[in-house]
């Protein structure tokens, strides 16, 4: 794909590898349009690994009457359901009763749901009895419990997604490529007002550049998309007001039963899951403004207490501190709205093309991200020139699809987001047979892993490899900083690095994840 840069001309450049921009890569290749997508740092490598892993419709939105937006991402869901049955499942959703009233009210918000998602419904909500719901979520407080309601939705793993991506653009003719940071943009004529038909990309690897011409160029990059556009215009005005999401990782224990629990109201009135994800339970999210867009941003200590403590209420063994295996932020790209309450700023996504025919894509959410590359696509056809092809990706089968009642689905989480590619995974085991021992006793990982990463999914260090291609970072930083050793040598011997290639990886991964532990 590097020599394709130098060499190819290009209708479509992508700014971004996270869901948005792979989407719209994916979007573009599969219309036949010369596409290629340039990535600063690792493919998901901010927001779209940090998510609350979840496909869905957003519940809360009915409260805010907000049903065009749901209707959407429940068709979406339905979409990503078919479309990628090795990475999105279904998930049963359990909300607790504690008052009389909350039967009737969540019960009919709930069929609600149901009716907007229409043949696309992944089952239909249900009232539950005490019983059935002590079943259904066995960590629930029992005090005043009077029952529950179910309903269902999806879930998936969004690195893992995200790399399924990539490599489904590549499948259909793109170039995608991480490690380039795009520097500049490049314009027909001289000085701001000519068109960009072009970009400036740093190679962060050899410190190369590289000068690419393209008929449009699309800002993709979430909460970074102001700086992009400042490349363009210097003295744009601000239009995203990033928003910081954090969550908490626990052992299964604090929620043993196959179904999530979803807390309707919160302190601050946003809604809390407990939710199981890769033998863990993931518990979150919180919503708090902030100043500026962070590649890798902190949780504050008010937003672990605040988890901490709303969980709390609705689980008979309550969390702690010392319960906590990782703890990651992530910050959503919102568009600016008037007012600091990002709660009530819309998820809804809004393309914008400047002067100059940069376009600019902002907010969304992974679930609707095919939506908003087709969206995108839209503008930039007709700020290309581009020929007028049809959208394929409402039937696109991604990468590694394997029908949901194939025999050959792997069960095993780490084998089945692989899909199709799995048997080839394993084979690697009969390369070097101590590539299928695990790499931390506390980790579900192997070398076969590690290797796959690194020769089919454009790994390139430890963190790439321990955060998104597996998720050992967020399943247990602790163990994943012990474990770091290993993945660094397997990777030098695949990529022909020394020793002192290796101990830098392992130190600058160690420092990095010591940001995911909370401080004693």
């Amino acid at each position: 794909m590097m020599s394709r840069l130098a060499g190819e001309p290009f209708e479509v450049v992508v700014i971004g590898g996270g869901a948005t921009g792979l989407g719209i890569a994916v979007d573009a290749s599969s219309r036949g349009y010369r596409t290629l997508l340039l990535e600063a740092q690792d493919f998901a490598s901010g927001t779209s690994s940090r998510s609350t892993k979840l496909v869905h419709g957003g519940v809360r939105y009915l409260e805010q009457l907000n049903f065009s937006l749901v209707m959407e991402a429940l068709r979406e869901r339905g979409l990503l359901y078919e479309n990628a049955p090795h990475l999105v499942h279904n998930l049963g959703f359990v909300v607790p009763r504690y008052k009389w009233w909350q039967g009737p009210f969540y019960g009919v918000g709930l069929k609600l749901y149901d009716a907007l998602a229409g043949k696309q419904n992944l089952a239909p909500s249900r009232v539950l009895d005490r019983e059935q719901t002590v079943a259904a979520i066995p960590n629930v407080q029992l005090e005043d419990l009077i029952g529950g309601i179910m309903y269902h939705d999806a879930q998936f793993d969004d690195a893992r997604m995200a790399i399924t991506l990539a490599r489904t653009a590549v499948d259909h003719g793109a170039v995608v490529l991480n490690g380039m940071e795009v520097v500049g943009l490049i314009k027909t004529g001289s000085g701001e007002a000519g068109q960009t038909c072009g970009v400036v990309a740093h190679d962060t690897e050899t410190g190369d550049s590289h000068r690419v011409l393209a008929r449009v160029v699309i800002n993709a990059t979430g909460i970074f998309a102001d700086d992009v556009r400042r490349l363009d215009e210097p003295e744009a005005a601000p239009m995203t007001s990033p928003s910081q999401g954090v969550h908490l990782v626990l052992d299964r224990s604090f929620q043993p039963g196959p179904n999530a629990i979803m807390v309707p109201q919160t302190d601050d009135g946003r809604v809390l899951f407990v939710i199981p994800w890769h033998d863990r339970v993931l518990v979150g999210t919180t919503d708090t403004p902030m100043p500026a867009a962070d590649i890798e941003p902190r949780a504050l200590p008010e937003e672990v207490e605040f988890i901490l403590r709303n969980a709390g209420r609705y689980l008979e063994k309550d969390p702690t501190r010392e319960d906590v295996l990782s703890v990651f932020a992530g910050q959503r790209p919102l568009i600016r709205g008037e007012g600091g309450d990002t709660k009530k700023i819309s998820r809804e996504h809004g393309v914008f093309v400047s002067n100059s025919g940069l376009v600019t894509i902002l907010g969304g959410k992974w679930t609707t991200y095919r939506k908003m590359a087709e969206d995108t696509l839209v503008d930039a056809i007709q700020v290309g020139g581009l020929r007028s092809t049809p959208c394929h990706t409402e039937t696109l089968k991604l990468h590694g699809w394997v029908s949901r009642d194939d025999p050959a689905m792997p069960e095993d989480d780490t084998l089945r987001v692989h899909g199709a590619d799995a048997p080839a995974v394993l084979a690697l085991a009969d390369e070097h047979p101590a590539w299928n021992e695990l790499l931390h006793p506390d980790l579900p990982y192997r070398g076969i892993d590690i290797v796959w990463a690194a020769r089919n999914e454009l790994a390139r260090g430890v963190e790439d490899v321990l955060s998104r291609r597996t998720r050992a970072l967020l399943l247990d930083a602790r163990a994943s900083i012990e474990a770091a050793p290993k993945v660094a040598s397997l990777l030098a011997a695949e990529f022909g690095h020394d020793q002192d290639w290796a101990e830098a990886e392992v130190q600058s991964y160690t420092r990095l994840a010591l940001g995911y532990l909370l401080d004693d």
